[in-house]
């Protein structure tokens, strides 16, 4: 009987232990990232190194303008959520638009130095891109979302080098992402192996996120949801996903607050259900030296459904820091 209980016993053990790396983890893209952003961008992005891989970037405007606004999408989308509004802040400075790693068409690294997941390693992404193409210009960091985190994080680390600073409906009271100390179980390696598998739903879920994002659905066209789907063309976007949700990615900004003197924007929609509006209301109210604009009929994405309105508002937030 007890002979019986430890065969038993031990195969269990066996099969927690092996059982999991028998289970096949493919990609479904079959694109290389160069391959996916041309047939979205259709030759109109580009590549550079920043970190140690290749960050996919957008630019529009005069490179040799005396301005650099840098724009930091949110979670889940790219340089795409910007194409509506890229053209009108272009007459007021040189704009760049790129993917953070994991989104867009990025590259998606597996091993590297300083981890491009973490926001630590995003905030040297964009003291390295600030470099490539701030030289000697005055930089005004856009951030949505998860990105308004990023750049509000960036700004309190770094406030000589920024002239101003947007934060759309920003993720500043509610980042996402598990504390620091519990990162290691993932990094079990049979967690680990499987990982992929676990967030491989983000493909129909990004799109419910999508969905509540948008004040007015209907405005979520066939070619916005081929713009948002796009990356999931690229071979191995599920393990840079899978990494992106085991980096650590709180920068503590909500309690640093009283450190943001610089002036800054706050843009919010009036029906937000992602980051709500009373979220942004109150981060402007905290804030010693903000603007307020609550853009209305929009949700999570005035940049997208009123892209007029949005670029407006930061076009006229520019002209006070002049």
């Amino acid at each position: 009987m007890r002979l019986r209980t430890k065969v038993i016993l031990g195969s269990i053990a066996a099969a927690l232990l092996i059982g999991p790396f028998l289970v096949p983890v493919n990609t479904s893209g079959t694109l290389s990232k160069e391959e996916a952003a041309a047939e979205l961008w259709d030759g109109r992005s580009q590549f550079v190194e920043a970190l140690e891989h290749e960050v996919h970037v957008v630019t529009a405007g005069d490179a040799n303008s005396d301005r650099l606004i840098l724009l930091l999408h949110g979670f889940g989308a790219s340089a795409f959520s910007w194409r509506d509004v890229l053209e009108p802040l272009s007459e007021h400075g040189y704009v760049v638009a790129y993917d953070r790693a994991a989104f867009g068409f990025t590259e998606r690294p597996t091993s590297w130095d300083v981890n491009p997941y973490s926001s630590l390693g995003q905030l040297e992404v964009i003291n390295q891109l600030i470099e490539r193409f701030g030289q000697g210009k005055e930089v005004v960091l856009v951030g949505h979302s998860a990105g308004g985190s990023i750049a509000a994080g960036y700004a309190l680390d770094n406030p000589g080098k920024l002239s101003g600073l947007v934060l759309e409906a920003p993720a500043i009271y509610s980042t996402g992402g598990g504390a620091a100390w519990w990162n290691w179980i993932y990094d079990i390696p049979q967690l680990d192996h499987l990982g992929p598998l676990a967030v491989a739903s983000i493909a129909t879920s990004g799109l419910e996120l999508l969905d509540r994002s948008y004040d007015d659905p209907s405005q979520i066209t066939p070619e916005v949801l081929s713009g948002y789907t796009s990356p999931l063309k690229v071979a191995g976007w599920e393990r840079a996903f899978w990494e992106f949700n085991k980096a650590p990615r709180s920068l503590g900004v909500a309690e640093r607050l009283a450190e943001l003197t610089m002036p800054v924007l706050v843009i919010t929609g009036d029906n937000d259900l992602v980051v709500a509006t009373a979220d942004s209301i109150r981060l402007a109210s905290e804030l010693s030296n903000a603007e307020l604009v609550v853009i209305d009929d929009s949700g999570h994405l005035p940049n997208e459904e009123k892209p007029r309105e949005f670029a407006t508002a930061i076009i006229q937030y520019l002209g006070t820091l002049r």
